[in-house]
């Protein structure tokens, strides 16, 4: 079965850190450029970060660069975004996906609160 599965979201203080996780099974990982988004209730979907297949190229949204960092392991088929310094703008359901295409994960909330 073709499937992301994530992991890692919770609550945390702001200037807290979180790592996510998204493993990967059914295709062949390190063919795919893979992304994370994330999206608030009543909002659309917000790009946050873009890595290439070989992962040495990746892309990242205005509103994060500097504080997150996506990375992947393709022995692992495991995709990460480590999120540092995080503000309760970031407060969202982060889901990771494809790049192309409409297969993505479950999704995982993300809270920053005091």
């Amino acid at each position: 079965e073709v499937q992301l599965v994530e992991s890692g979201g919770g609550m945390v203080q702001p200037g807290g850190s979180l790592r996510l996780s998204c493993a990967a099974s059914g295709f062949t990982f390190s063919n795919y450029d893979m992304s994370w988004v994330r999206q608030v209730p009543g909002k659309g979907p917000e790009w946050v970060s873009t890595i290439k297949s070989g992962g040495r190229l990746t892309y990242y949204a205005d509103s994060v660069k500097g504080r997150f960092t996506i990375s992947r392991d393709n022995t692992k088929n495991t995709l990460y975004l480590q999120m540092n310094s995080l503000k309760p703008a970031d407060t969202a359901l982060y889901y990771c996906k494809r790049t192309a295409g409409s297969l993505r994960s479950q999704g995982t909330q993300v809270t920053v609160s005091s």
